[in-house]
């Protein structure tokens, strides 16, 4: 009788002990459980993620395009151009583009040639503006022809050619009443002598074209391939962008 009575008595005791550790086990269980993982943000040594994903950087600060001279208000009209342009399915290649800087002065390297999806400078060089536009700046404009001015705006790139100025490249001007006459009055991107550091050091600016984005001659061949066939290139300059119907 008495170890029957002990048996129920240890009986009764295990079960009272299992209940009381209940809460314990499912709490234990609970925390271990990854699943139902919550940080605590007062600890330390829980290491957040997402310090691990890559910083998202522009295109202009990535290349360090101010350190290069280049305005960011050109940069990012450049790239509300070109998308636009992108929308309409007007170009060819659409990770090129070219950026002429005019509100920069001419002894500058203010000719900007990008891949914008590899995220690289592909050319950074002189470049020419027209004789009647300015000397040292740009700063007159026209798009007569025979005016001996330079064309703000957006353009796209055309077929290339071997004329007086050599190896040239034909520009299409989308830009009504601004740049549209460019095709007809013959502005294009080519190589000129006088298109260079000694002479922009010798005189503090450099020659000056007829009207067209010349550039060094040494270095034209490649970039005239880097951005024919339907690529955008934008002449930049301040007094232009309010008239500019692609930028509205």
């Amino acid at each position: 009788m008495r170890k029957k009575l002990r048996g129920f008595y240890l009986l009764v005791s295990s079960i009272v002990i299992a209940i009381l550790h209940l809460p314990f086990a499912f709490a234990k269980s609970a925390s271990g459980n990854k699943l139902f993982f919550h940080r605590d943000p007062t600890t330390k040594n829980t290491v957040d993620s997402l310090q691990f994903l890559p910083t998202i950087k522009s295109a202009y600060d990535s290349l360090h395009l101010s350190l290069a001279g280049l305005s960011h208000q050109a940069f990012e009209f450049a790239k509300k151009g070109l998308n636009k342009l992108v929308e309409e399915g007007r170009l060819l290649n659409d990770s090129i583009i070219s950026i002429i800087d005019f509100s920069q002065p001419s002894n500058k390297k203010r000719l900007f040639i990008l891949d914008l999806k590899n995220y690289k400078v592909l050319f950074n060089t002189l470049v020419a503006h027209g004789r009647n536009t300015g000397r040292e700046w740009a700063s007159y404009f026209s798009n007569q022809g025979s005016s001996y001015m330079s064309s703000p705006g957006f353009y796209i790139t055309k077929e290339t050619y071997e004329g007086k100025n050599g190896y040239s490249l034909k520009l299409e001007g989308v830009e009504r009443g601004i740049n549209d006459n460019a095709y007809d009055r013959g502005i294009v991107v080519h190589g000129a002598g006088y298109v260079s550091h000694e002479l922009a050091n010798a005189q503090g600016y450099i020659g000056r074209s007829q009207g067209c984005p010349a550039v060094p001659a040494n270095t034209s061949k490649p970039i005239i391939n880097t951005i024919k066939n339907g690529t955008c290139l934008f002449i930049y300059h301040p007094s232009y962008i309010s008239r500019s119907e692609v930028l509205r």
